[in-house]
């Protein structure tokens, strides 16, 4: 077992280490560098096993971590040290700890700032030891530590460490209610499983709506769903019984194929107040561009992140192919119009009224009369596995082009405008300067960064620089899953998975077996 202050959760069948084997000579920590290191643990809550399940303190502020209270303390909280408890739940600067030197609790009780009583020595400190002192062996302590990047495998920093423990915590915290799941198509749950996974419980999926919004309802925990694959009663009745739903929804980022081919998501998100693609109603992610004023290094790293995503041609499908776009007339303005799925949620929701791909290419050419237009069709559409086709022969009443094949990154950069109704492809171009049309309303319009024809909520009020976007959309939204060891991950990592091509459908037969069944849809007359 691990026995390094800061370890990696128990997360199931997965190899998540962040410690390697053999010490290290500990560096001479200056006292600055020991209190940013401490408050940064602290910030993060983080150490020993802070996964685990949380417990009240009550009124009592002393701690007692040995087989029984000292004599001379009167009324404390006695927790067994074979007992799986979170620290932080009970370790703040109003507390006492009462334990032995050697026990992790004394090290993260130093950190919170407690007041501590050490009973007998050990690696952390002895009876008689003064505060500096005992910051100084914790310090030494995590700093003999040689720490691993469990995405790579390579040597990473204390820092570094902290802070993915951090974020792993901050995503089971929000699990930690999440008891079931409905809606949820047999070959997602794996993954699905795996961004709601939290170590006190395992998520159960459920096929009957009924089932599940009773199981919810007797643990008092909340229904993650899938919002396209459940009725309005159970939403209905949900709100009746006072249990929560949770919505998840692919993320901007998706994964290296379709999910019409069956290919699982690597980035989801997780919305409890609505969901992204609705405009009558707030969602997690409008609540955050209209509230959250990023860091300075917050919008520094989405500036890193988009510039990365466009040099490597990643689009939300995945990296795309190395087919060239078509030769372009430099004499005209260039737009592309981008199909979509015309009974896709974000249509229906965030529409506007208007449904038809063959509509929205015929406003895009009364509003651009003298561009060359080019029409791209939704790849679900042409694979044969959803709706919206427009037949050739219409779509070239308005169009110069069908654009078909290749990827959608080549076609972005090399268009100087895109018009969409509520397509992904508005935010992709966005991120490569250009000008974008909205039709309807998607999550990225009404922040002064496009051009808006339907009304846009008042919730909207502010303006955004493009990278403020960015790291909302693609860095604090969404989740993102590591396509090859399975670990929750932060967005950086599965784009470096995509540009080494690692990031692989693990269900190839079924990709292959759904791309005939769209090839003999396409055939029918």
């Amino acid at each position: 077992m691990d026995a390094s202050l800061l370890r990696a959760p128990p997360f199931p069948g997965i190899d998540a280490a962040v410690t390697r084997s053999g010490a290290v000579a500990p560096d001479t920590l200056a006292p600055e560098t020991i209190d940013r290191l401490f408050a940064a643990i602290g910030a993060a809550r983080v150490g020993g096993t802070f996964w685990a399940r949380s417990v009240e303190r009550g009124d009592g502020t002393v701690i007692v971590r040995a087989a029984a209270a000292p004599a001379d303390v009167g009324n404390a909280l006695l927790i067994d040290r074979a007992a799986e408890v979170d620290p932080w739940s009970l370790l703040d600067a109003g507390s006492t700890l009462v334990a032995h030197g050697d026990d992790e609790w004394l090290a993260l009780a130093i950190i919170a700032g407690c007041r501590v009583r050490i009973l007998s020595a050990g690696r952390f400190g002895v009876p008689r030891d003064d505060l500096a002192t005992l910051r100084r062996r914790v310090a030494d302590d995590l700093a003999s530590v040689c720490y691993r990047d469990p995405y790579t495998g390579e040597d990473t920093t204390l820092d570094a460490t902290i802070a993915l423990l951090g974020a792993w915590r901050r995503i089971f915290t929000a699990n930690r209610n999440i008891v079931a799941g409905c809606g949820f198509s047999w070959w997602k749950r794996r993954e699905i499983a795996r961004f709601l996974w939290t170590p006190e419980h395992l998520l159960r999926f459920f096929r009957s709506e009924r089932a599940a919004l009773a199981h919810a309802e007797r643990q008092r925990g909340a229904l993650a769903v899938w919002p396209s694959r459940v009725s309005a009663a159970l939403v209905a009745q949900a709100a009746a019984r006072s249990v929560p739903l949770v919505r998840v929804e692919d993320g901007f980022v998706r994964s290296v194929g379709l999910g019409s081919n069956l290919v699982p998501p690597s980035s989801i998100a997780v919305d409890r107040l609505g969901i992204h693609y609705d405009p009558a109603h707030p969602s997690d992610l409008e609540t955050l561009l209209a509230n959250e004023d990023f860091a300075p290094e917050m919008l520094a790293r989405a500036a890193r992140l988009r510039e990365t995503i466009v040099k490597a041609g990643i689009s939300k499908y995945g990296q795309d192919a190395a087919q060239p776009a078509p030769a372009r007339d430099g004499n005209r303005r260039l737009v592309l119009v981008a199909g979509q799925v015309e009974d896709d949620m974000s249509v229906r929701l965030g529409g506007a009224g208007l449904a038809s791909n063959l509509e929205v290419l015929r406003r895009a050419r009364s509003l651009e009369p003298d561009a060359e237009i080019w029409f791209r069709p939704h790849p679900d559409v042409d694979a044969g596995h959803r709706i919206g086709a427009v037949r050739d022969a219409d779509a070239l009443l308005h169009a110069d082009r069908i654009v078909r094949g290749g990827g959608m990154a080549p076609l972005l950069d090399t268009v100087d405008a895109v018009h969409v109704l509520t397509s992904l492809t508005g935010f992709e171009a966005l991120l490569r300067g250009c000008e974008v049309t909205c039709h309807g309303v998607p999550f990225y319009a009404g922040w002064g960064l496009t051009r808006d024809l339907a009304a846009v909520p008042d919730r909207r009020g502010r303006a955004l620089t493009l990278d403020a976007l960015v790291a909302g959309v693609l860095i604090a939204y969404p989740r993102y899953l590591d396509p090859v060891i399975g670990l929750p991950c932060a967005p950086e990592v599965l784009i470096r998975r995509m540009e080494a091509g690692a990031a692989h459908n693990r269900l190839g037969w079924v990709t292959r077996l759904k791309q005939v069944q769209g090839r003999l849809v396409r055939r029918r007359p």
